[in-house]
């Protein structure tokens, strides 16, 4: 094994290290991603590196990644901010497990990659921006009305609502509604207001008699 190809390994689970938990876990806490990170990026630096020195067919190759492609990424619920991380374990792991005859300008590269993902998942990044699921206990049909009533009992000004059922027999109304914090509405008595982090999603059932 060349010195470089040793320099890259270092540099790709010191990269994994810092994705893992000086990035997601510091933020997050989820144990189980953690491992699914690290395993992910090691697991893909190697195929690569094996790929990228080994003779075989290319077709053998993207066979081999076409099989990577198909496991799912998840058994539980995860966020479309911890399939980013899913991804830039991925990446970092197949730029440090191909070939190098100069390993640092592939280094900046992974370093940018951690860069962009700490400041795009900074908690002070948009961080009055919300995403719930709500469900109304009445069937509201106007949208001029629900938003309203979404600004009213979710205290922020409602950017988007999705309407994703109205069931006219029991009643009730579920809503994909994005929202910023502190904007206009107030909060209603016996309303439930969110204390969600930035960008997560959960269902809210919200009565609709305390108007």
């Amino acid at each position: 094994m060349t010195t470089s190809a040793l320099i890259m390994i270092g540099i790709d689970l010191a990269a994994a290290l810092i994705l893992s938990f000086g990035i997601y876990y510091r933020r997050h806490h989820r144990r189980d991603l953690v491992v699914a990170y690290l395993g992910v990026n090691v697991g893909v630096m190697a195929v690569a590196a094996v790929l990228g020195t080994a003779e075989v067919a290319l077709g053998l190759g993207l066979g081999l990644f076409g099989v990577l492609s198909i496991i799912r990424l998840r058994s539980s619920e995860i966020s479309q901010r911890e399939v980013a991380y899913y991804f830039a374990a991925l990446a970092i792991g197949l730029l440090s497990g191909l070939p190098q005859t100069d390993p640092w300008p592939v280094a900046g590269l992974i370093a940018l990659i951690l860069v962009v993902l700490w400041g795009a998942d900074h908690p002070a990044l948009l961080s009055r921006s919300r995403h719930q699921v709500v469900r109304l206990d009445r069937a509201v049909s106007d949208e001029t009305d629900l938003r309203a009533e979404l600004e009213e009992r979710l205290g922020g000004a409602v950017t988007t609502v999705i309407v994703q059922e109205l069931d006219l027999v029991n009643d009730t109304t579920l809503v994909d509604v994005r929202y910023r914090v502190g904007g206009r509405g107030g909060r209603a008595s016996g309303a439930t207001v969110p204390a969600s982090a930035l960008g997560t999603s959960r269902e809210l059932a919200l009565d609709g008699g305390a108007r």
